[in-house]
């Protein structure tokens, strides 16, 4: 086989490999597209994912039907009556829950009862049926307040994209300092020799760990040693150590990159070995820090195994850090629950388009700020 035949093998395989490798990337994309966008509109993005039942107290002085209150809408094939618009001047406006508390009724919601009258149960009759339950309904009015049974709709990922966003930024207020810290400590302070070798090689095997092994550490020590429970804390900073890895490899390289006559015209013109590394060194490694940061995003977006073991399945948004309202899933865990034990292949497929999007967000968000920074610098 002459030269000539050796590069067109070489690049039968080069080019093969690249195009097939695209390829795969173009149906896996294409797959969760199709699928995914079909289930994606508003409700989806901003309504949360259980039903939200409460019983409210309206102004209905004289009212025998919706329109007299301000409300349009129509009952849907549950026996619901379903809100499509409400006027200005509605009286709904004024509603308040049985707290006392001010309640805002959308539209989308649904009425399931009116006063005592239970229209879920009529949802095999004839309309004349309902709207004589409705009326009947409104007749029961004391001192000019009808009280109405609302459900807002759930079917949303609302709670699980807020709580991938809280999972993100505790994850990353702990990881990131430490793990930025303990690279230039690394570079630029540690005595080159077997101690340092060790804690590189340690750092590159803690890479390699598959994440399941961090969840069962995050399970036994944050959740149970430490009194957490499942929670958003405890999966925050089971995700930090894991994260750690990344960041001290990736920040390193970095480090490494700059070359040593910018340390050494810096000290050479009387600053100290802090201000070197905090006016010279860092600023211009800050694109590679850059780097860790966006590979610590997407992989915190992308866990499940660590999360399930620590965050828990809930889909609500938490109310604390730790305790009993701390327990939340991000949008990985929501799509695996919905394909494994839902079936709901469209649903998953459709979160799956919404982290490849916020992945996108964030990564341009951060490249945005750190140019901000350089030009800053520049200047």
């Amino acid at each position: 086989m002459n030269q000539k035949q050796k590069d067109a093998v070489t690049g039968f395989f080069v080019y093969g490999s690249s195009f097939l490798t695209v390829a795969i990337l173009v149906v896996i994309l294409g797959f969760i597209f199709i699928k995914g966008i079909p289930h994606i509109n508003l409700h989806f993005l901003t309504a949360n994912y259980e039903n939200e039942t409460t019983y409210v107290n309206i102004d209905a002085n004289q009212a025998s039907k919706f329109s007299d209150i301000g409300l349009a809408g129509e009952f849907n094939e549950d026996g619901q009556w379903e809100i499509t618009s409400i006027s200005s001047d509605s009286a709904v406006k004024g509603a308040v829950d049985m707290q006392g508390a001010a309640w805002k009724i959308k539209t989308g919601d649904v009425i399931t009862k009116v006063g005592s009258q239970d229209l879920e149960a009529l949802k095999d009759g004839t309309e004349e049926e309902k709207n004589a339950a409705v009326t009947a309904g409104f007749s029961e009015a004391e001192n000019g307040q009808i009280r109405l049974k609302m459900t807002r709709l759930g079917g949303g990922i609302r709670p699980m994209v807020i709580t991938t966003l809280y999972m993100i930024l505790l994850s990353l207020l702990v990881a990131a300092p430490i793990g930025i810290l303990a690279a230039i400590y690394l570079n630029e302070y540690a005595k080159q020799g077997k101690v340092v070798t060790l804690i590189r090689f340690a750092v590159q095997n803690l890479a390699g760990i598959p994440s399941i092994l961090y969840g069962l550490f995050g399970s036994l020590f944050f959740v149970q040693v430490c009194h957490m429970g499942y929670s958003i804390l405890a999966g925050a900073l089971t995700l930090s150590i894991l994260l750690l890895p990344v960041i001290i490899s990736t920040t390193e390289e970095a480090l490494k990159a700059i070359p040593m006559t910018y340390r050494e015209s810096s000290l050479g013109l009387g600053a100290t070995k802090l201000q070197t590394i905090s006016k010279v060194v860092v600023p211009n490694a800050l694109p590679g820090i850059l780097v860790a940061v966006i590979l610590s995003i997407g992989r915190i977006v992308g866990e499940s195994a660590a999360l399930l073991l620590t965050a828990g399945t809930v889909a609500s948004i938490p109310g604390a850090l730790t305790g009993d309202s701390a327990a939340g899933a991000t949008l990985t865990i929501k799509a695996y629950t919905a394909l494994k034990e839902e079936g709901n292949i469209g649903e998953a497929c459709a979160i799956g388009v919404v982290l490849m999007v916020l992945v996108i967000l964030l990564n341009f968000a951060s490249k945005m700020i750190t140019r901000k920074y350089l030009s800053k610098q520049g200047n």
